[in-house]
């Protein structure tokens, strides 16, 4: 009976996948651009001699992806900490290595955060992104500044389009509403001034009071309380432009600004829930980049940055006073890239990177520390069509000083890369790969300078990663397309230093010495045209990591797991796209993690899985587009954390409607 079931499914998809196709023929001219471009992003990623996954703004769609976090957690390694609601601060890890070791790009350049290390995600709202991408090794390409090349991985988040024929200008205006008070306008006007000049303008504001509800449970005492002072007010604005100044020649810049003025929520202690601290972010940075080419095969690209950002903690219950601690980062990076490719075969990159950064802050412990570094890599890559071969050498040099007392010590390093793809038959997209990277990682001015956290004689975190895997691609008919990837990997780092959260702003930091990871990530995607009009798609991933202490064989710490990395972690999606109300339902799971390093008594924090259900539909005429939509999130209703003693919400809803024209 299965048989003829399936023959029957068969049968009746072979007529309608011809004429899906054919209907895709006759589409319009932009539409089929914009897949082409997609197709050919996720065809890079699947060649890539080292894991590349991409998210596209299609994908993120049908995957019923609602913010940045939700992003983060469809793409496989990658370790979420999330203190719950719209405000709350978000940082990723990727393969066990500490979210210090992840680099993040925007449009191209590099965000620092020289005092921390670690980059808060939730600052970046996804309306205005295109498509997000993480490397993870060296990526297939080569012409980027040396800075991207200092991270074990490196989350790149692009927004800037490129300019058309299209005079017309275009303008996106979309208001988001949902529980526990979730407010979020959001507005972008395009404007090509010529065929070779694009103008855009970006504006967003974000409210919500996050009192969300949570169960407190003390043995059999069941409390049902509510989250206080988790109130965030936030906004963020952009000036892009990007000049197509001839045929060779390219010139873009971005000015951005963002302010969240938030409560911090602060641990769920039994029976009392009062907090009274507040954070108020401000960041401001302006970005150039220049990009040349020449008929002999030589390209050069150039950037520079300047980078101000503020810090302002209050804590309105110190002691019956209020206890106020202001930080201040200045940044300045030049960056020049050259790239010659002599023939079809051969290309090579060098690529230098100088940045300047200080700290200083209104506390007296602080010793007002900068830093000088020079980061030069040399990069040769071989291509034949079949086999790939990328081989980098990083120089990186810190130079430390302190205003007030003991700097750092200076820091410089060589380090080595080695990776490689090779399509196994040559008319399949079949491809294994394999790829090697040492890094290191200088530590920040909070673990050099923080006042009873942090020592100047920290030595920097010392990193390998190793990494095999295989992709696979295949039209198994004209309507089914699948693909798939499998990687394993070995991860060693000395000198580790980890982060424990005390609250949101301070953290304990810990040199656990010496830490090796073993992981497997898997991910697999399928698309189904079942009509014209009628898709169905399936996607999902899955990770398995060890991330354990292996510094001293004596003691009680020995082969236990990291604090807060889970074994398992996955996620999951499937849409069905039609011409009356598409539908996407969703999911991620993570098994058990424990808060502590010592793995002691009441401090596991269990597992969660999280279900979620999207609904939306487009409407078009002429220039125009509609698109309403509606999420419920947390669909099941489950209490969970992310982070000890920070509750996540338990089932929301938010509704949206976009125009665009």
């Amino acid at each position: 009976m299965k048989k003829i079931l399936w023959s029957f499914v068969i049968l009746f998809s072979i007529p309608l996948c011809s004429v899906a196709q054919t209907d895709t023929i006759a589409g319009k001219t932009h539409q089929l651009r914009e897949v082409t471009i997609s197709k050919d992003r996720h065809q890079r990623a699947m060649q890539s001699s080292a894991p590349m996954h991409v998210l596209d703004r299609r994908d993120m769609l049908t995957m019923g992806v609602t913010d940045m976090a939700d992003a983060l957690h469809r793409l496989p390694g990658i370790t979420l900490r999330d203190y719950g609601g719209a405000g709350g601060m978000k940082t990723v890890s990727v393969r066990g290595f500490g979210a210090k070791h992840t680099g993040v790009s925007y449009d191209g350049v590099m965000l620092s955060e020289c005092q921390s290390g670690e980059i808060d995600l939730s600052r970046y709202s996804l309306d205005n992104v295109d498509h997000l991408s993480l490397v993870v090794g060296d990526n297939d390409d080569i012409f980027i500044p040396a800075r991207q090349s200092s991270t074990p991985a490196v989350l790149h988040i692009e927004t800037l389009r490129v300019p058309s024929e299209d005079l017309q200008p275009h303008l996106t205006t979309q208001l988001k509403v949902g529980s526990f008070g979730y407010v979020n306008p959001f507005m972008r006007y395009e404007q090509n001034v010529s065929s070779r000049l694009a103008l855009s303008v970006v504006g967003e504001y974000t409210y919500a009071d996050n009192e969300y509800p949570y169960t407190l449970r003390n043995v059999t005492i069941v409390t049902e309380d509510t989250r206080k002072n988790s109130r965030m007010n936030s906004g963020h604005g952009e000036v892009n432009f990007l000049w197509n100044i001839n045929d060779k020649n390219r010139l873009s810049g971005k000015l951005y600004y963002y302010d969240n003025d938030r409560q911090l929520p602060g641990q769920v202690r039994y029976y009392t829930n009062e907090s009274n601290e507040t954070l108020r972010d401000r960041n401001a940075f302006g970005q150039l980049q220049y990009q040349t080419r020449n008929a002999s095969g030589w390209a050069l690209k150039i950037a520079a940055k300047y980078n101000w950002s503020a810090s302002i903690y209050k804590d309105g219950a110190y002691f019956g006073s209020t206890s106020e601690s202001d930080y201040w980062q200045r940044e300045a990076v030049g960056t020049v890239a050259v790239l010659y490719g002599p023939n079809n075969h051969w290309a090579f990159n060098y690529a230098a990177d100088y940045a300047y950064n200080s700290l200083n802050s209104n506390t007296g412990q602080i010793v007002h520390p900068w830093r000088y570094s020079l980061l030069q890599s040399a990069t040769a890559k071989y291509h034949n069509g079949r086999l790939t071969l990328l081989g980098r050498l990083l120089h990186s040099l810190y130079l430390n000083h302190a205003e007030k007392g003991e700097s750092a010590r200076d820091m410089r390093q060589l380090s080595p890369s080695l990776s490689l793809s090779y399509r196994v038959f040559p008319e399949q997209d079949l491809y294994v790969r394999a790829s090697y990277k040492n890094i290191f990682r200088s530590p920040t001015f909070n673990e050099s300078y923080y006042f009873h956290y942090g020592s100047a004689d920290l030595l920097p975190e010392k990193t390998d990663q190793l990494n095999v895997g295989m992709t696979w691609h295949d039209d198994l008919w004209q309507c089914l397309s699948f693909q798939m990837t499998a990687d394993g990997y070995y991860n060693r780092v000395h000198d580790m230093i980890v982060s424990v959260p005390h609250n949101m702003f301070v953290w304990t930091c810990i040199n656990v010495g010496k830490v090796e990871v073993f992981g497997l990530d898997v991910t697999g995607s399928a698309s189904l045209t079942l009509a014209p009009k009628h898709e169905l798609k399936a996607s999902g991933n899955y990770t398995y990591q060890q991330v354990e202490n292996r510094t001293n064989p004596e003691s009680p710490n020995y082969r236990k797991q990291i604090a807060y990395y889970p074994e398992h972690t996955g996620s999951m999606s499937v849409s069905y796209e039609n011409p009356w109300l598409n539908m996407s339902f969703h999911g991620t799971f993570v098994s058990n993690r424990w808060a502590t390093n010592d793995h002691l008594e009441g401090t596991l924090v269990k597992g969660y899985q999280d279900y979620g259900l999207t609904v939306w539909h487009h409407l078009h005429w002429n220039r125009h587009s509609l698109e309403v939509r509606a999420d419920i999130k947390n669909l099941f209703d489950q209490q969970y954390e992310i982070v000890s003693h920070y509750p996540m919400p338990r089932r929301s809803y938010q509704f949206s409607i976009k125009y665009q024209f």
